[in-house]
């Protein structure tokens, strides 16, 4: 038995933070097209079961309504798939459950009690976080068998240690030892897998598109093989785009065309022109380097769908040198020194400072 794992896909994401209003809307599309590229996934791969571990909106507005009729759709017209739905902290609204004719193949979890699906001799057990078992101890009401192939799904922050269930927090280790073999979490939006106990697993699928900056790398699902040997899972980058946030060390720079040369080093077969890119400066400079980030974006918006550029380098300067020059720097930098700020902001002041005194831009 084949069975996709994956969470935290934020359908109704407006997507507005970085992005125009013609590429939010375009990512916006894109994010539902993903969610359709993993159901072809399923059908070339002969999977029966796909368990969405939460968050698959973004929000309960009620403009949101069409992309979840839209979601509704799809889950009636591949009849074949069993969705397996556990709501998650973005899912505030119960759209599914208040639905008065719901598609045999959606499966939905409870919120007031374990709830399990069985396939054979796989179990699939969940229960949603909400405000009804808040402050109740539900590990020690979750009762599985040994001889069954266990699948646990939850939504939340995970925890190694015993701790109140807040409706966000999993506590692992009070999942320890209870025959089960693969937990799939939903909440964190990067891939993680790491075990569990001497038996099982516990794996954050990650979220199938990244939607910011926070979000950088390979994103998509988890594909499981369950067979005599247990379950064997990896997975699956689905992407269409992937956030890119890269540190270009500039200290070495004499340049702009130095600075021009060491970001196309560090990017050059990294990032694709598909992908967005965060290009962050860093290292010690000298007061003689220009940088001029809109100088050096000219040189390589136009060949990534989207990028942008910080400046977090730190003056090199040597502050006792200054210290008894009979000049207007020499005034300027001693004035700074006495200021109760922090030394990188001493640093900016500096910067913006002597190259305004040099007439330079700032």
């Amino acid at each position: 038995m084949k069975i996709i794992h994956c969470a935290d896909l934020h359908l109704d994401s407006k997507m507005e933070t970085n992005l125009n209003k013609e590429q939010a809307a375009e990512r916006k599309q894109e994010l539902f097209a993903t969610f359709l590229r993993m159901i072809d996934l399923a059908h070339e791969e002969g999977v029966g079961v796909i368990i969405i571990a939460g968050d698959l909106f973004d929000t309960a507005d009620y403009e949101q309504k069409r992309i979840k009729n839209r979601v509704l759709e799809t889950i009636e017209s591949n009849g074949d798939i069993d969705f397996i739905y556990l709501r998650g902290n973005h899912d505030k609204s119960d759209f599914f459950g208040s639905l008065e004719n719901k598609p045999d193949n959606l499966k939905l979890f409870d919120d007031d009690k374990w709830e399990a699906f069985r396939y054979g001799n796989v179990l699939i057990t969940g229960m949603v976080f909400s405000p009804k078992n808040k402050g109740t101890n539900i590990y020690d009401k979750l009762v599985l068998k040994e001889e069954d192939i266990n699948l646990v799904v939850l939504h939340g922050q995970e925890s190694h240690y015993k701790a109140k269930n807040d409706g966000e927090l999993i506590a692992i280790k009070d999942l320890q030892n209870k025959y089960i073999d693969y937990l799939a979490l939903g909440h964190i939006h990067e891939y993680k897998c790491e075990r569990l106990d001497n038996r099982g697993v516990y794996c954050y699928s990650g979220c199938l598109e990244g939607r910011g900056f926070d979000e950088c790398g390979e994103k998509g699902c988890v594909l499981l093989d369950i067979g005599e040997n247990g379950i064997e899972s990896r997975f699956v980058p689905l992407s269409k785009r992937i956030f890119h946030e890269v540190s270009v060390d500039i200290s070495e720079c004499t340049s702009e065309k130095d600075i021009r040369d060491a970001i196309e080093a560090k990017i050059h077969d990294v990032v694709k022109p598909k992908d967005l890119l965060k290009i962050v400066l860093v290292g010690e400079i000298g007061e003689e380097l220009n940088v001029d980030i809109a100088y050096q974006l000219q040189f390589i918006e136009d060949k990534y769908y989207f990028v942008k550029m910080y400046n977090h380098t730190k003056l090199k300067i040597d502050y006792m040198s200054y210290r008894n020059d009979i000049s207007l720097k020499g005034e300027f930098i001693r004035y700074i020194e006495k200021l109760d700020i922090s030394e990188e902001e001493k640093s900016k002041v500096i910067l913006t400072g002597i190259r305004a005194l040099a007439g330079r831009e700032i």
